[in-house]
C-alpha cells in the first residue's frame, strides 16, 4: 500500500476526478442509437440495387466468356461440349437467382 497517507489521499483524489472527467465527456459524446442504425439501414438498401445489377452484370459478362468457350470447344470437336456448356450456364443462372432470392429475402422492390 501507499507508505503516506497524503500519497494515498492524492492518488485516489486523482482516480475519482479522472473518472468523473471520462464520464462526464463519454454522456456528452453519446448519440442516439437508433438514428444510426437506421440511417445504416437506409444506405444499405440505397446500395444494394446497384450491387444486384453489378451482379447482373458480371453475371452477362460471364455469360459471354462462357459461350465463347462452348464455340471452342465445339468447333474444336470435343467430347465434352455438353457438360461445359451446362456448367457456364448454370453458374450465369446462379448469379441472377442469387440476386432475385437476395432482393426478395431483405424485402427491396
Amino acid at each position: 500500500m501507499c507508505e503516506r497517507k497524503s500519497t494515498c489521499r492524492r492518488t485516489y483524489a486523482s482516480l475519482i476526478v479522472t473518472l468523473a472527467l471520462v464520464a462526464i465527456a463519454a454522456q456528452g459524446y453519446g448519440q442516439d442509437g437508433k438514428a444510426g442504425i437506421d440511417k445504416a439501414n437506409e444506405m444499405v438498401r440505397g446500395y444494394f440495387t446497384n450491387g444486384t445489377n453489378l451482379m447482373y452484370g458480371i453475371g452477362a459478362i460471364i455469360g459471354i466468356i462462357g459461350a465463347v468457350k462452348v464455340y471452342q470447344k465445339w468447333s474444336a470437336g470435343d467430347n465434352d461440349v455438353n457438360k461445359v456448356a451446362a456448367a457456364w450456364f448454370g453458374s450465369c443462372v446462379f448469379l441472377v437467382i442469387v440476386a432475385t432470392v437476395l432482393k426478395s429475402f431483405f424485402g427491396i422492390a
